[in-house]
Parts: structure tokens; sequence; C-alpha cells
């Protein structure tokens, strides 16, 4: 730099000590940002295992709670259907008896009127065997 020449062999090695230090240097930040990355890619993969699993485990408990609300939605309608048949079967029992009460009703009116009828009858029989009686 003051324009003098460095010694020939002296340089030349200094020069390869140089590069050979340089070269070392690169292998050694190589290594290094390469230890970075691999950890810096194990923590990424463990969290997004980590975030998988959350995700797996909200949506297991949704459809665990949707599965246990579905069983007890399937036994109150079983529950159900056992209630309306037994009401059906009362229902029917009880149009029977008042179709039987009406029936009997029916026969009741059927009755009274044929002793309307008699009623009549007799009397205008009584009516008649009192004019002939009187003639």
């Amino acid at each position: 730099m003051d324009g003098a020449k460095p010694p020939a062999g002296g340089g030349k090695l200094e020069l390869e000590e140089a590069l050979l230090q340089i070269v070392q240097q690169h292998h050694h930040q190589s290594l290094r940002h390469r230890q970075q990355t691999e950890r810096a890619k194990k923590d990424a993969l463990r969290s997004a295992v980590r975030v998988a699993d959350l995700l797996v485990d909200a949506v297991d408990g949704g459809v665990q709670e949707l599965f246990v609300n579905e069983k007890r939605i399937e036994l109150e309608a079983r529950a159900l259907l056992s209630t309306v048949a037994r009401y059906r079967k009362q229902t029917d029992q009880w149009l029977a008896a008042t179709s039987e009460i009406n029936s009997v009703l029916k026969e009741i009116g059927d009755f009274e009127n044929w002793m309307k009828i008699m009623d009549f009858d007799c009397k205008s029989v009584n009516a008649a065997i009192c004019n002939i009686h009187q003639s």
C-alpha cells in the first residue's frame, strides 16, 4: 500500500491462510445456518402437529357431543313412539266404547219410539173398543 511489494513467497502463504480461514468461516456459518434451519423446521413441525392435535381435539369434542345428543334424541324418540302407540291403543278403546254407547243409546231411542208407537196403538185400540162398547 505504500508501494512496496510483499515478499513473493510470504504473501502467497498468507493469502492461502486467509482463503482457508474464509472457507472455514463460511463452512462454520453454513453449518450454523443449516442447524438453525433444521431447528426452525423441527419447531415449525412441532407447532403444526400441536395445531393439528388441537383442531382434532376440538372437532372430536364436537363430534362426541353430537353423538351423545343423537343417542339421547333416539332414546327420546323411541320413548315418544311407545307413548304414542299406548295413546293410540287407548284412543281406539275409547272410540270402541263410545261407539258401543252410541249403539246402546240408539237402541234405547228405538225402544222408546217403539213404546210410544205401542202406547199410541194401545190407546187407539182402547178408544175403538170403547166406541164399540158404547155403541
